[in-house]
């Protein structure tokens, strides 16, 4: 029951405004899975969660860890925030502008993440009113063996957009690889997954 009422929020939400929603629907248990495995599920390792909406990823990144992350999240939408911190009060919700992110982290006592999980759409990563683009925030507050992960649709990474944003990612780290296509999710999804972040 639950997934069908998120799926009737994501709806809503994107009908409201569909630039900052990444989809019509939440993502799938087999897309959250592939989106997490790249994390390290050592002591305690510091993840940031970007866009987690209804809370897919969220879900996936506390199973992972095994409850041990520290585990920020930052959401712009109020209403999606305040169900995240409903169904998850062992991680700490956030409502501001990913762009924040390195003042954010520092109010928190954080000095570098050890993984960021991006639930974004691609529009998010463009360069914002100061000229960096999200790629480059994330670079800054990425310890230098961590990873980042995102997620695209298989449908429309090959258009001009979806490119660019790729190049972009490539540009900002190291080594980028990206993932098999997850059919079970809908649409049908690629994560990227990033190492080695170039520093601003």
């Amino acid at each position: 029951m639950t997934a069908w009422v998120d799926t009737g929020r994501f709806v809503r939400e994107f009908v409201r405004d569909p630039l900052h929603t990444a989809s019509v629907a939440p993502s799938s248990p087999a897309l959250a899975a592939a989106m997490v495995r790249p994390l390290p599920a050592g002591a305690a390792p510091v993840v940031v969660e970007l866009g987690p909406g209804t809370g897919a990823f969220t879900r996936a990144i506390q199973e992972h860890t095994g409850g041990r992350a520290r585990h920020v999240a930052v959401e712009l939408n109020a209403r999606w925030a305040d169900l995240l911190a409903e169904r998850h009060p062992e991680v700490d919700v956030v409502r501001a502008d990913a762009r924040e992110l390195p003042r954010l982290l520092a109010d928190h006592g954080i000095p570098a993440a050890d993984a960021v999980v991006s639930g974004l759409p691609w529009v998010a990563y463009s360069p914002g009113p100061d000229g960096r683009g999200l790629h480059t925030v994330i670079t800054q507050v990425l310890a230098p063996d961590g990873v980042f992960t995102q997620f695209g649709y298989t449908w429309t990474r090959w258009a001009p957009p979806a490119r660019r944003q790729l190049a972009d990612l490539r540009a900002h780290f190291a080594e980028v690889t990206t993932s098999r296509t997850v059919w079970r999710n809908l649409p049908p999804a690629i994560v990227h997954e990033a190492r080695g972040p170039h520093r601003p």
